[in-house]
């Protein structure tokens, strides 16, 4: 056998910069061929041993079949319709569901007590299929409601995901100080940990600014923050160190820049693993990787199942625990049969046929991917810092330090799309002039919105700056219109 490599000498960096200056023709190598990032990472086009970092790694075995959990948003507004698209998600590939909640039926299904929600999982066998929840404040009574009606039994797999820092984060203001709905949601939990031995009770999150138009660094740090504190109210609620830990989720957005969406999954897995270390305890991440709402476009909306794609692919090589995909038409309205069929099968080809989750980390090794994992992990860890400096996560929301600074991130990349250094498929590059709308559910919310009950805790409310969710082609869809 002749060795295909021994007409070639080593390589040498020196010449092959020689070729590309070559080839530049006088352009700046570092202006042509390297960008960064929001976060100011640059991305160099080359990569060698000398960028290698080591990283943390997730090598456990992971189910040839079912590599990870393809969990469905359900959030029509009514309760009936919401169990008949689930009961259809679960019966055509998807493993569980994540059930979003709001009495008025706006962003949510209309559920205001526990006969709501039996109304909405009807038909789910609650201890077979992991449900997880989306209420914001509402999070601790729609917690205590689905333990209900699972009946105590110990080894449901339930998601009850309270997150009241995210609620606060995106509205600005909570109904009493954000630090009773801290207490009141731990209290919760570790009351429910007593009798559902494999749920998670907080979901662990930079949500909020993500959508707001911050960058992945910028998400990771509040994320890390958010782990810490919820960490500490239930360890202050009574559970130990390491059941608290155990009892978290961690949140992760993802959009279409697939090498970014696999490095910051891993990198929230090498953080994960540096405040638990830090806290003496070994407890594996967890991870729910959700797909971004401000990527998406309502312009030519068919380009968002490619947007989408690139989201589920990277969550599934970075290795998420679940993958929640949105349907193409998000932006637009609800989605339809078909729009959740897509969504579903987005997920269903990558993992039976694309055979993605078949490798423990397919990305470890490769010097750019490590090299970015490593980047964004270690800024990250300094934005978790500065927060913790300010006072830890609430005061950093009273204060706006994390506000300002996602602000910032945002308004600089809207310049990027709106000098078109970076560019909106299907927007602001090759819009599609015979664009049609696609089909949308229209639910009429009045028959269905609800009061709802109090979420209201005892004292003076407390107050942040916004961090309200955009979607960056929005400023330019109706010049496409």
């Amino acid at each position: 056998m002749t060795p295909l490599a021994e007409d070639f000498g080593p390589p040498d960096e020196t010449k092959w910069l020689a070729l590309v200056e070559k080839t530049l023709k006088g352009q700046s190598f570092d202006d042509a061929l390297i960008t960064q990032t929001a976060d100011g990472i640059a991305i160099r086009p080359l990569y060698t041993a000398k960028d290698g970092a080591v990283v943390v790694r997730d090598l456990r075995a992971r189910d040839a079949d079912r590599p990870w959990d393809l969990r469905m948003r359900a959030a029509h507004p009514d309760p009936r319709q919401t169990a008949s698209e689930i009961m259809k998600d679960l019966e055509n590939g998807a493993a569980s569901v994540l059930l979003a909640i709001d009495p008025t039926g706006q962003s949510g299904v209309a559920v205001g007590a526990v006969q709501d929600l039996a109304l909405a999982l009807n038909g789910v066998m609650l201890d077979l299929a992991p449900v997880a929840l989306d209420a914001g404040f509402l999070g601790p009574k729609a917690a205590d409601w689905l333990g209900t009606l699972a009946k105590s039994a110990p080894n449901a797999p339930l998601a009850f995901h309270m997150d009241p820092l995210t609620a606060f984060a995106q509205a600005g203001v909570s109904p009493g100080p954000i630090e009773g709905h801290l207490i009141a949601a731990a209290t919760v939990g570790a009351r429910l940990s007593e009798t559902y031995a494999k749920a998670s009770l907080f979901l662990a999150t930079g949500r909020a600014a993500h959508e707001a138009g911050g960058s992945n660094t910028e998400e990771l740090a509040m994320m890390t923050a958010s782990a810490v504190t919820y960490a500490k109210a239930l360890v202050r609620a009574g559970l130990s160190m390491e059941e608290a830990f155990s009892r978290i989720v961690l949140g992760v957005s993802l959009d279409a820049e697939y090498f970014t969406g696999v490095a910051k999954v891993r990198a929230a897995r090498a953080l994960w693993a540096r405040i638990t270390d830090a806290c003496g305890v070994c407890v594996p991440a967890v991870i729910e990787a959700r797909s971004s709402n401000r990527m998406l476009t309502k312009a030519d909306a068919w380009t968002n199942l490619l947007r989408l794609t690139s989201a589920a692919f990277a969550g599934a090589v970075g290795g998420a625990d679940a993958v929640v995909l949105g349907a193409f038409t998000d932006a637009l309205g609800l989605p339809t049969a078909f729009g959740r069929r897509q969504a579903r099968n987005t997920q269903l080809v990558l993992m039976e046929e694309s055979h993605l989750g078949r490798v423990a980390d397919p990305a470890g090794g490769a010097w750019y991917l490590d090299n970015l994992t490593d980047l964004l992990a270690r800024a990250a860890w300094g934005g978790f810092q500065a927060i913790e400096a300010d006072g830890g996560i609430v005061k950093a929301l009273e204060s706006g330090l994390i506000a300002d600074i996602v602000a910032d991130t945002c308004e600089a990349q809207a310049a990027q799309f709106a000098d078109k250094s970076r560019k909106i498929l299907g927007v602001t590059a090759f819009p599609n002039a015979a664009d049609k709308p696609a089909e949308v559910a229209t639910p009429d919310l009045s028959d269905f919105a609800l009061e709802g009950p109090s979420t209201r805790v005892p004292g003076p409310d407390s107050k942040c700056r916004p961090m309200t969710p955009i979607r960056f082609a929005a400023a330019f869809e109706g010049a496409v219109a």
